[in-house]
């Protein structure tokens, strides 16, 4: 940065933001406290900068058309303040897939350009430069914007993020509570009000203003800001940096994380190569996977509990995640582990769930997922274990919005606990409110967006299943102890009527 900072007019906390050069950068911030005015001078010295002195493109990504001009406009100010040779403020339309888009560019004499565009993800693709999200916690797509920014930085590009709070939950809060634990390596800046007063952020207001300054005035000033919001989480969220819970997930992290206990989650992947075996090759192998994997967990459970079970379906896509559910004397729903199954062949998917199934103690009900192909596994469920203690679930509107409260309550209320494990974590935090409906969105979820909140629906309909039950028990049912051997056992049934109102 060859041009020096002008003291005067940049204030402490603006100028401490611009000379970090983190590749990767994030500010949570007190509302109008100008700190995108700040970034509008870096931008301003980085595109007209020689490339040999670290120039690039920069680009301003915004969640309105306002944010857009009012950025271009900082610049234009900045270039005549740096005396930097630069085009007048330009408008271009670029054509993106289904309309197209309105941006403002300035071009300068080292042959970069500022270019503020919309928040489209698709916008950043093809581009090189440094990226600045403006109130990104306020994006609907940030995911998928920062994705697209992120992407840059494979040559050299760096991202920043700047923005007020928008709830406990929301991506933006993540990502800085991610940094402080040490899980990212976004540099991170805080400025409440008061750290933006202490640092003259009212002086200047004043000296813009033509008024005079005083320590009086300036607290009367902080009083009526924060008088004025509607309520007291408002006034923290907006100036001081402390983002209000309910935004967001459905389930809180917190909550989610205070019900998580060690027990494991154990997976199985199909490979190109085994799901080629013949049937019986296939069968055996699964047969000595669940021996070794399964059967020592399934020797563990309480044979004094009653057992159910949830199922969500997932074949080459998805994951298929089976969930047992043991139910405490004390009414307390704990899942002893998870079974993930990743490109498993729909024989195989069976074989494995009726292992589980045939060895939990006092069988009570199970609920599998019957969407789409999962259609399969749940009737052949139905006919091994019969229809009145099996339930295919169609995973509708109305079931989500029925089944859903309940499932939260157990995690306010400590009536659940699972398997303390990230992609568990990431599944159950997937779950969001949709036009008043808490339920998965339709985009994939996780980091890697190579899964569908599978533990999510598995574990709420292992939950569901848990409030029915059988009415009496009589007779024997077969139990696997190899892929071909069978033995009796006691275990509950009904008289062709389940609890059908019951809790839920």
């Amino acid at each position: 940065m060859s041009t020096p900072l002008p003291d005067s007019v940049l204030l402490p906390y603006q100028k401490a933001w611009i000379e970090d050069q983190s590749e990767l950068k994030i500010a949570e911030k007190s509302r109008r406290t100008g700190l995108t005015w700040g970034e509008a001078a870096d931008a301003v010295l980085t595109a007209s900068a020689a490339k040999s002195a670290g120039g690039t493109n920069h680009y301003y990504v915004g969640s309105n058309k306002e944010m857009a001009i009012e950025f271009i406009d900082a610049c234009a100010m900045w270039a005549r303040a740096f005396d930097r040779a630069a085009s007048t403020v330009q408008e271009e339309v670029i054509s993106d897939e289904d309309k197209d888009i309105l941006t403002f560019n300035i071009r300068f004499s080292s042959g970069f350009k500022i270019q503020a565009l919309s928040s489209r993800p698709s916008n950043l693709r093809g581009r090189q430069g440094n990226v600045t999200i403006d109130e990104a916690a306020f994006h609907a797509e940030l995911a998928e914007v920062l994705k697209a920014a992120l992407a840059l930085t494979m040559w050299g590009s760096k991202v920043r993020l700047i923005s007020t709070h928008n709830g406990a939950e929301n991506l933006f809060n993540e990502l800085i509570q991610d940094s402080r634990a040490g899980k990212k390596r976004y540099s991170v800046h805080r400025l409440t009000l008061d750290d933006a007063c202490d640092q003259g952020l009212y002086q200047r207001i004043c000296q813009v203003r033509g008024k005079p300054w005083s320590q009086a005035a300036e607290k009367q000033w902080k009083d009526n800001l924060l008088r004025d919001t509607a309520t007291r989480e408002d006034a923290l969220e907006e100036y001081y940096c402390v983002p209000k819970s309910g935004g967001g997930a459905y389930l809180s992290r917190g909550m989610i994380e205070a019900r998580m206990v060690e027990a494991p989650v154990v997976r199985f992947e199909g490979t190109a190569e085994f799901n080629a075996w013949p049937e019986h090759l296939r069968q055996a192998e699964v047969h000595d996977w669940c021996e070794s994997e399964l059967l020592p967990l399934l020797k563990a459970l309480n044979p004094e509990e009653r057992h159910c079970f949830g199922e969500d379906f997932g074949r080459s896509g998805d994951l298929t995640v089976i969930a047992p559910m043991a139910l405490s004397q004390q009414l307390k729903r704990r899942v002893p582990f998870l079974a993930e199954l990743r490109n498993v062949p729909f024989k195989q998917q069976e074989q494995i769930l009726y292992y589980i199934v045939d060895r939990l103690p006092g069988l009570q009900y199970g609920a599998l997922d019957a969407r789409g192909n999962g259609q399969y596994l749940a009737e052949q469920a139905q006919y091994e274990y019969g229809a009145d203690r099996v339930e295919a679930v169609m995973l509708s509107q109305a079931w989500y919005l029925d089944a859903m409260p309940r499932f939260k309550a157990a995690f306010e209320d400590n009536g659940i606990e699972i398997p303390r494990d990230t992609d568990v974590l990431d599944d159950l935090r997937a779950l969001q409110v949709i036009r008043g409906i808490p339920k998965l969105p339709d985009a994939k979820t996780g980091e890697d967006k190579k899964r569908h909140g599978d533990a999510a629906i598995a574990l709420a309909l292992a939950y569901y299943a848990s409030f029915q039950q059988a009415a009496l028990e009589y007779g024997y049912e077969a139990i696997r102890t190899g892929p071909e051997q069978r033995h009796p056992r006691p275990v509950r049934a009904t008289a062709g009527f389940r609890n059908r109102g019951g809790l839920l």
